[in-house]
Parts: structure tokens; sequence; C-alpha cells
């Protein structure tokens, strides 16, 4: 039996700038890196494909602005696709590509279907709210208005990401940079999503604490089943964590695989490079 995909993504373009003849015509060849130095466009994501099977880690793995995180705002709705198709394996949505749905249906898709853990918690945390206010607030979104359940909800996703209890009614900008990332972890979770994006959620943390940070994910979706998308340009992160691997270059995939595949055995020159600086 073959599993179907839970997500559908085809041919993910974004692009900041017109394009011209020259950049248009002569394909990525000529676009050095992924910019046109005739008239100054920056080519984010090309062509980019894949699929997310259910229960599975989908690692990105890329060097800064590689399009990794670009790609990843694109599907999370942050930023509007330039082109390209993407199909949630949802009776709701079926056959539907979700970048041409109107701002009304994105946003419902962020509210039930998608959770999102920002590399900085100031995007993904509302910073004078409490924990609990936070996680209540992507619960309001979604339509709950029972204060009660909410407040039971929110008690236990913050046992699960080993935030005391007695800190829960504190703001998270009291928090550790670890700590914060937890509070949106459990935010990112409460409404029981299929699929959760997390973007560099360890970079900048002491690596005591993202070895703590990488476990709960771990545990998370043995747990819960939710399939990822992790982006990293750390390989070791990557390496724990990711079931296949996609590696990223200048806005292109360039090698895709099962993760030891892809680390035992690099094939282009590019993620050989990664690998050896690994080691």
């Amino acid at each position: 039996m073959h599993e179907e995909p839970l997500l559908r993504v085809r041919n993910l373009q974004k692009q900041y700038g017109p394009g011209c003849s020259f950049c248009e015509q002569q394909g990525t060849e000529i676009v050095e890196k992924n910019y046109c130095p005739h008239c100054g466009t920056v080519y984010a994501c090309r062509e980019v494909s894949f699929d997310l099977f259910p229960g599975e880690i989908l690692g990105i793995v890329g060097e800064s602005g590689s399009g990794k995180s670009t790609m990843m705002q694109c599907l999370y709705f942050d930023t509007e696709v330039t082109s390209g198709e993407a199909y949630l394996n949802d009776p709701e949505f079926k056959d539907q590509n979700v970048f041409e749905l109107s701002s009304q249906q994105k946003r419902y898709i962020r509210n039930y279907k998608y959770g999102m853990v920002y590399q900085n918690p100031i995007r993904g945390l509302k910073m004078n709210f409490s924990s609990v206010g936070n996680i209540a607030e992507k619960l309001i979104a979604a339509g709950n208005r029972h204060v009660s359940e909410m407040e039971e909800i929110s008690r236990s996703l913050l046992e699960t990401v080993h935030i005391p209890l007695f800190r829960m009614k504190e703001e998270p900008r009291n928090f550790s940079g670890g700590m914060q990332q937890r509070v949106q972890i459990a935010k990112a979770l409460s409404n029981n999503p299929p699929i959760l994006f997390l973007d560099e959620v360890t970079t900048g943390l002491d690596l005591s604490v993202q070895a703590d940070v990488l476990d709960l994910i771990k545990k998370i979706q043995r747990e819960l089943g939710i399939s990822m998308i992790i982006v990293s340009h750390d390989l070791a992160v990557i390496r724990m964590l990711a079931d296949r691997t996609i590696v990223m270059l200048n806005g292109s995939i360039i090698e895709e695989g099962l993760t030891d595949q892809i680390l035992e055995d690099p094939q282009h020159a590019y993620t050989q490079q990664l690998v050896y600086s690994l080691l």
C-alpha cells in the first residue's frame, strides 16, 4: 500500500524583483548564486518540489541564504509565493492549491492544520502575555470560548514541554531562550495540528539547552505522530531528528533522500562539503 503524502509541494517559486528577459531566457544557469546581476531580482526559492508523509520528520538543510526559511514562510502564508502549488491531503481542501485560497481559508489552515515555531520567539509569542495567555490566544483564534477548557489544555501542554506550572502566569519575556522556545512549541501544538513547522529552533541556544529542545521535539513526534518540517543549517540537528532530508543551495533543491543515506554517501559536492565539515 502506497501512503499518500500529507502535503505535496510543487514548483514553489519565490522571487523578489520583476525578473528580466536576461535571467528568464538564460534560466538558472546565468543567475549568480540566486541573484540576477542585470535586473537585481533575487530568486529566493526556485522550483522547489517535495512531499511530506504522515508521521514523518522532514529535514531541510542549507547555508544561510539558501532559501529554506523563505520556503517555510511561503508554506505558512507569512509571505506570498510568486508561483507554485501546495496540496493538503485533507477532505476540506481536497485538490485545492492552498496558495490560491482566500486569506480567510489560509487563516483557517494556520489555526487548525499548521503549527509554527520560529527561530526568534518574538515572532511566535506575545512577550507581554502570560504563557497561558499565549496558548489561549491560538485556541481563541480557532474558535474555543471555554475558559476552563483552555486553561486545562494550556496546563497540560506546558507540562508536556516542561514549563513549571507555578510559572504559567508569567510573561515569556522573563524566561530564558530555551524556555521561550518551549512555550512557543506548546502554543504551536495547542490545536493538535497534523503539520508542525520548525524554523532554526535551536539557533542561539546553549548546547545543553539545544539538546533539551531537540529531545522534546523527538518525544512530541513519537507521542503525537505529528508530521514535521524542520529547517536548520546544522546537520547535527538534522541527523538527530529527520527521517528524510532535503539539501538546498541558492534557492534550489540539490539533493534529497533518507537522512542516513545523505550523511553517509552524499552525492553533490556541496552536500559532501557540508557533511565533511560536520565530521
